[in-house]
């Protein structure tokens, strides 16, 4: 992952569903973009300031060309509105990272990787990925329609008969228990899309193949799962210090404020979106201290290694700490 931002031009536009357009994106120069794995987003600058969040769908091992779908969200904030009315070819666009919070975990005897809507940019490279690997896995697509279900094609290609797809239109909401009753021991499920659908696929995966077999990546902020140890309880938070380790500056974090607001307050560019700890872009290296994590984003095990935060929502449980900003 880098923390530094780059410039990309937009080479190809695509109508990949009714209301989901895919971008190409290349350096100016052309040369190789940074490496990815499946799982990675990226951190999308627009031309009116606005950060957004974008799944890369493309092929890993073709680093000439990233490829991002943006799914048209006309009552959203306005982030895939002004892609879709806005971008054009030869657009320019900065972008940072890769980063990636959603990464395939080796090890599982079986994958089944659920996606909703438009929750099927990750879930295609990992197909892709895990197919070319020779892993047993199985792709669970759900949408509205076949008209709104972008890559649906493609996603049939590589998974053949290990796919099915459940357009609600033609046969109503998915049958997550029986596709994971159906699923083999020591199946690890990876799934992306709306909460009401991650919410029902996290009970049902918890209660059939443990907690530890889900993996998911929020469209929204969630209600942290009650294993973690975070806390969203704002009403005994105490005032703390932050040590910018790159600017030399010491700042105090008073209850009220999050690190974040007080980072923007002597840094306003310091790249921000959700300010919910669900999307990953103020991700901050952590040098010293340790942090009362309320991001929706790390595992337990990411946690104990208290080496990162997402310092919109998570503080700190001790008097001080020091972040490499």
């Amino acid at each position: 992952m880098s923390n530094e931002s780059f410039d990309l031009v937009v080479r190809g536009l695509r109508q990949e569903s009714s209301s989901v357009m895919s971008l190409e994106l290349a350096l100016p120069d052309g040369r190789a973009l940074p490496q990815w794995q499946p799982g990675a987003h990226l951190d999308i600058v627009l031309p009116s300031g606005l950060v957004r969040q974008y799944s890369l769908c493309s092929d890993p091992g073709d680093l000439r060309r990233y490829r991002l779908a943006v799914l048209r969200e006309t009552n959203g904030r306005g982030g895939s509105e002004e892609i879709h009315s806005q971008t054009r070819l030869g657009t320019k666009l900065t972008a940072r990272g890769p980063r990636n919070h959603f990464k395939i975990e080796d090890g599982a005897a079986h994958y089944l990787l659920v996606a909703g809507g438009i929750g099927i940019t990750p879930i295609l490279a990992m197909a892709r990925q895990l197919v070319a690997a020779g892993k047993s896995t199985k792709v669970v697509y759900c949408g509205s329609s076949r008209q709104t279900m972008a890559f649906i094609d493609e996603v049939q290609e590589i998974m053949g008969d290990s796919l099915a797809v459940y357009p609600k239109d033609e046969r109503g909401r998915a049958d997550l228990l029986t596709e994971i009753k159906d699923a083999p021991a020591g199946t690890a499920v990876y799934a992306c899309g709306p909460e009401r659908l991650l919410a029902d696929l996290q009970q049902i995966t918890m209660d059939t193949l443990g907690a530890g077999a889900f993996h998911a990546e929020h469209f929204a902020a969630a209600t942290p799962p009650p294993s973690t140890t975070g806390t969203t309880d704002t009403a005994t938070d105490a005032p703390f210090e932050i040590e910018l380790r790159q600017s030399g500056r010491t700042l105090t974090v008073p209850p009220e404020k999050s690190v974040l607001d007080v980072v923007l307050e002597v840094n306003p560019s310091f790249m921000s979106s959700c300010e919910e700890g669900f999307c990953g872009t103020c991700e901050t290296k952590v040098l010293e201290g340790e942090v009362e994590h309320r991001d929706t984003i790390l595992s337990e095990k990411e946690r104990a290694k208290n080496d990162t935060m997402f310092i919109c929502v998570s503080r700190s449980k001790c008097p001080k700490l020091v972040l490499d900003a």
